[in-house]
């Protein structure tokens, strides 16, 4: 079978959109633009092209409390084709991004990162820097670098 995993790295252009679906799922929607340059007979040439990005969940909501337009990322996802019909009838067909990993690029940047419990009850820290099944931590007394 077939992978179908694609990486992106560009700015944001739309602030993520948080919308939550009939049954409470969030999805946040936003866009990004990525550059590439290259020559052509000695000369510099640049292109952009533009990705709609999907990010369901818990990711969905992070990102929406986290990104915001100009910001540059990392995208990791698959592709998804959909068909749409717009207003004036016409058939149109999309290819998004479903992300799968989102972070800041720091190529150019720094981020401070802030851990968030997982509300799927796995893996719950006990704040005692013991594993879930009481183990000890390999870090446990060590400074965070």
């Amino acid at each position: 079978m077939a992978d179908n995993t694609i990486t992106l790295v560009g700015n944001i252009v739309r602030d993520p959109e948080l919308r939550f679906t009939a049954n409470g799922k969030a999805v946040a929607n936003f866009g990004i633009a990525v550059g590439r340059r290259f020559q052509v007979n000695g000369e510099w040439q640049e292109q952009t092209s533009f990705f709609n990005i999907t990010a369901w969940g818990e990711l969905g909501e992070n990102a929406a409390a986290s990104l915001s337009k100009g910001v540059r990322i990392v995208v990791t996802g698959r592709l998804e084709q959909r068909e749409f019909t717009t207003r004036e009838g016409d058939k149109r067909t999309a290819i998004d991004v479903i992300a799968d990993e989102l972070g800041p690029s720091l190529r150019w940047a720094t981020a401070q990162v802030e851990r968030k419990p997982r509300q799927d009850g796995a893996a719950k820290k006990t704040g005692t820097g013991a594993s879930p099944a009481g183990e000890k931590s390999p870090f446990e007394g060590e400074e965070p670098f």
